[in-house]
C-alpha cells in the first residue's frame, strides 16, 4: 500500500490488522470469484468471521462481543476486506450499520435474545427502510404496521435491501401514525415469520457478491417485544446512527479507490507501450501523482472523522460531507484507472474492471451525492424554507 504514513493506528491495531489481513487473503479472497457468479456471499463465512471475533466487536462480553467500541478496529477490518477480499462481504453492515439498533435500541431481553446469534453470525442482519417508491425521503415510506394490541400488524414492500437473500433477521422501518410524517417505527422481522416472503435477487451493475432483493410484508404478525425503542419515533433514531453508516461508506469508498490506485500502480510499472512502461509517460506520471494526493488528502479527512467518532462528536453534517468526497474521489479514480490499464481495464478478468462497476453506487448509497450536498447546504443557512 503506498501512500502517506497515518498517524491514527496503535500497535494494537496494527497487529489486529495483521490477523485480519492473513484470515481476508487466506479465507475470503479464494472464495470471490464464486461469490461473485452465484451473485451472494455463502452464510457460511458470517459464521467464519463470527468465529474470529470479527463480527459485533462493541458487543458486550456476555453476548459473547469483545467489548471494543474503538471504530479504528472496525475501519480496520473495512480496509482488509475491501483488499484482500471482496467488498460485497458486508460484515460491517451487518455489525456496525444494523446490529447498533439492538444495541442502543433494544430492551435488556431483546438484546439477549438476539445479539448472541449476530455475534456468531447465525444470525446475519439486515435493514429495511428503502421503498419501491422512496429512496432518500424516509418520510416517505409507505409500508405501515397498525396496532393490534398484543401485536403489529405489518404490511408493506421494501426493495435493494442487502442481505435480503442470506439475512434472517431484519430491522423494519414502517408508518405507525398514518397523518405524520415522521410517525415511524422500527421492528425486528425475523425471516421465518409468516406473511415474510423475499422477492428475487437483484441483478446489479456492481457489488456482484453482495445479495440484494425485495421484500414483501403480508399481514406480518410482529409480536410487541420485536418493537425497538418508541413505536412512533422511529424517524429520530433513524437520523441518529445516519452519521456512522455514511462513515462506514466512507470507509469502504477510500480503501476501494486506494486499492485501484496499487493496482494501478503496478500495472503501469509492468506493462509497456512503445518499448518503455507506461508510467514512464508524462501523463501516466501526472495522472498518478494527482491521485495520490487527492487520495492522501481525503484519507487524512476520513481518519479525522473516524477519530471525531470515537470521541462522540462526529457530526451528520460532517460525515456527510466525507461521504460525499470520498465517493466522487473513488469513482474519479475507478475511471482513472480503468484508462490507465487500456484495453484490459475493461475486461472482466483484470480486477480494476470489477471495481470500476463495484464503485458505482457509492454516490447512490447510504444517502446519493446530492442529498449529502443538500444536508451540508443547510447546515450552512441556506435552506430555502428558512430564507
Amino acid at each position: 500500500m503506498t501512500g502517506m504514513r497515518r498517524t491514527i493506528f496503535d500497535e494494537e491495531h496494527e497487529m489486529f490488522r495483521d490477523g485480519a489481513r492473513r484470515w481476508f487473503q487466506t479465507e475470503v479472497w479464494p472464495q470471490t470469484a464464486r461469490w461473485r457468479e452465484q451473485g451472494f456471499c455463502d452464510p457460511e463465512w458470517f459464521r467464519k468471521a463470527g468465529e474470529q471475533g470479527y463480527l459485533l466487536l462493541w458487543a458486550d462480553e456476555r453476548y459473547g462481543g469483545a467489548g471494543i467500541t474503538d471504530f479504528r478496529y472496525e475501519q480496520v477490518l473495512i480496509e482488509e476486506c475491501t483488499r484482500h477480499g471482496d467488498i460485497g462481504f458486508f460484515i460491517s453492515l451487518h455489525s456496525r450499520l444494523v446490529a447498533p439498533y439492538i444495541g442502543h435500541l433494544g430492551t435488556p431481553e431483546q438484546q439477549e435474545r438476539f445479539l448472541p446469534g449476530c455475534v456468531t453470525g447465525e444470525r446475519i442482519l439486515g435493514i429495511a427502510m428503502t421503498e419501491p417508491g422512496t429512496g432518500s425521503d424516509l418520510a416517505g415510506i409507505r409500508t405501515r404496521a397498525q396496532d393490534r394490541g398484543d401485536h403489529w400488524l405489518l404490511n408493506g414492500a421494501k426493495t435493494y435491501i442487502s442481505n435480503g437473500q442470506i439475512g434472517n433477521l431484519f430491522v423494519v422501518a414502517a408508518r405507525t401514525v398514518p397523518d405524520k410524517r415522521t410517525g415511524i417505527g422500527l421492528f425486528l422481522v425475523e425471516a421465518d415469520m409468516e406473511g415474510f416472503r423475499r422477492g428475487q435477487n437483484l441483478a446489479k451493475m456492481g457489488l456482484k457478491a453482495q445479495d440484494t432483493s425485495e421484500l414483501f410484508f403480508d399481514n406480518v404478525r410482529v409480536p410487541k417485544s420485536h418493537v425497538l425503542g418508541e413505536p412512533t419515533q422511529g424517524f429520530r433514531h433513524l437520523t441518529t446512527f445516519l452519521a456512522e453508516e455514511r462513515l462506514i461508506n466512507t470507509c469502504w469508498n477510500i480503501a476501494h479507490a486506494q486499492t485501484a490506485f496499487d493496482i494501478t500502480l503496478d500495472y503501469v510499472k509492468e506493462r509497456k507501450a512503445f518499448g518503455r512502461p507506461i508510467g514512464a509517460f508524462q501523463n501516466s506520471r501526472f495522472k498518478m501523482a494527482e491521485m495520490r494526493a487527492q487520495l492522501d488528502a481525503i484519507q487524512v479527512f476520513v481518519d479525522h472523522c473516524v477519530m471525531e467518532h470515537n470521541a462522540g462528536k462526529l457530526t451528520p453534517e460532517v460525515a456527510a460531507e466525507a461521504k460525499l468526497l470520498s465517493s466522487e474521489l473513488e469513482n474519479r479514480v475507478m475511471d482513472e484507472c480503468v484508462q490507465l490499464h487500456g484495453g484490459a481495464g475493461y475486461m472482466q478478468e483484470y480486477r480494476i474492471c470489477r471495481m470500476f462497476t463495484d464503485a458505482r453506487v457509492s454516490r447512490i448509497y447510504a444517502g446519493t451525492s446530492e442529498i449529502m450536498k443538500e444536508i451540508i447546504g443547510r447546515s450552512l443557512g441556506l435552506d430555502d424554507r428558512k430564507l
